[in-house]
C-alpha cells in the first residue's frame, strides 16, 4: 500500500511549499491540507507541512486540521515575533529568526514551527533559505526520520542555525577589508557609513541568534515539554552551534569597534600632524613678518636705514633664524 501511495501527489496551492506524510522514516504520499488530520492520527505516521507566507484562510485550514491554539495561529500570521518556545497542551509552538544575505546586506525572516503528536508545520516569513534541503536530508536517512516530529524539529532548527554561518562569513570578509583600509589610511565618509551599517546588522543578527539559546536549552532540559528524552541530546548540538555563532558575532563586533577607534585615532593623528606642520611654518614665517613689520614703521630717524650693509645683514639674519627654526622643527618631527 505504501509503495503505491508514494507515487501520489497532491496539487500544489499558493502558500504550500510541501505537504507530505511519512511512515517509519519513509515518505508515503504528498497530501492535501484537508487530509492531514486523518493521516496524523494513524500510528507511526507523521505529517510534515511547509508553508511560505500563508494567507489567513490557509492558516485557519491548518489550524482546523490539528486543533492548533488560536494564539499560536495569531502569532504565526505576523512576521514580527521574538524567538521563543511555548507549550499548548501536548503541542509546541517555536519561533526562530532566520538570516540570509540579500543584495549585500543581511535580510531577516522568521520561521514558526508547530509540533504535536503526528505532525510538524513550519511557516516561513521573509528572508529564509528553502527547507527543501532539510526535507531531502531527512528523507535520505530514514533511520533518523523514524524518530518522528522531534527529529524533524531538530533538523529544521539545526538548518536555521547552520545558515547563520554563511552570513557571518560574508560579514567577516567585509570586516577584514575595512580593517586593512584602516591600517593603511583614514576611512572616507562612505566607508564610515559602511562600518556603522555592519555594526548595526551584527547587532540585529545577535538579537536573532541570542534568544535561540534559551529555546534550545528549554528543549534539551525541560521535563515539562513533550520532547522524547532520546532526542534531547540533538538539541544540545544545536545549542553548541548557536554558541559558536554568537561568539563569532561578538568577535566581529569587537573587530569593528577596534576598526572604528583605530580610524578615529588615525584621523586625530593626521589632524595633529597637520596642526604641527602649520604651527611650525607659522613660527618660521613669523620671523620675516616681525622684522618686516619693524622696518615698515614710518619713522624718519631710524639708524639702520642709512647703514650701507644693513639690508644684507637683515636678510642674512632672517635667513639664518628661519633656517635654524626649520632644522629644529625637522629634528622634532614637526616638518
Amino acid at each position: 500500500m505504501h509503495g503505491s501511495q508514494s507515487k501520489e501527489s497532491a496539487p500544489q496551492e499558493p502558500g504550500v511549499v510541501a505537504s507530505s506524510v511519512y511512515a517509519h522514516g519513509t515518505r508515503v504520499a504528498d497530501i492535501a491540507i484537508e487530509e492531514a488530520k486523518t493521516w496524523s492520527h494513524k500510528p507511526g505516521h507523521v505529517v510534515w507541512i511547509g508553508l511560505l507566507e500563508p494567507s489567513a484562510e490557509l492558516l485557519e485550514r491548518v489550524r482546523a486540521q490539528f486543533d492548533l491554539h488560536p494564539l499560536a495561529i495569531e502569532d504565526a500570521a505576523k512576521a514580527h515575533q521574538h524567538p521563543k518556545v511555548e507549550q499548548y497542551g501536548e503541542a509546541l509552538f517555536i519561533v526562530a529568526r532566520t538570516a540570509q544575505m540579500v543584495d549585500g546586506v543581511i535580510g531577516f525572516g522568521e520561521t514558526h514551527i508547530f509540533v504535536g503528536r503526528g505532525y510538524v508545520v513550519s511557516v516561513r516569513h521573509g528572508a529564509s533559505t528553502s527547507y527543501a534541503a532539510v526535507r531531502k536530508r531527512c528523507e535520505a536517512c530514514p533511520t533518523s526520520l523514524t524518530n518522528g516530529e522531534d527529529y524533524i524539529l531538530y533538523a529544521i532548527l539545526d538548518f536555521i542555525v547552520d545558515n547563520y554561518q554563511p552570513v557571518i562569513e560574508a560579514i567577516h570578509t567585509e570586516v577584514e577589508q575595512l580593517e586593512d583600509r584602516v591600517l593603511r589610511r583614514m576611512l572616507h565618509q562612505s566607508e564610515f557609513e559602511h562600518l556603522y551599517r555592519l555594526r548595526r546588522e551584527l547587532l540585529k543578527l545577535r538579537r536573532a541568534v541570542g534568544p535561540l539559546l534559551d529555546v534550545c536549552h528549554r528543549l534539551e532540559h525541560s521535563a515539562v515539554l513533550p520532547i522524547d528524552p532520546e532526542m534531547k541530546p540533538l538539541f544540545r548540538d544545536v545549542l553548541d552551534h548557536i554558541k559558536r555563532a554568537q561568539e563569532d558575532i561578538d568577535s566581529l563586533r569587537e573587530v569593528l569597534a577596534f576598526a572604528f577607534e583605530a580610524s578615529l585615532m588615525s584621523g586625530q593623528s593626521q589632524q595633529n600632524e597637520i596642526t604641527r606642520r602649520l604651527a611650525a611654518w607659522a613660527a618660521i614665517l613669523a620671523v620675516p613678518t616681525a622684522v618686516a613689520g619693524i622696518y615698515g614703521m614710518n619713522f624718519e630717524h631710524m639708524p639702520e636705514l642709512k647703514w650701507e650693509y644693513g639690508y644684507y645683514l637683515v636678510i642674512g639674519g632672517i635667513a639664518s633664524l628661519c633656517g635654524f627654526l626649520y632644522l629644529r622643527f625637522r629634528h622634532y618631527g614637526w616638518l
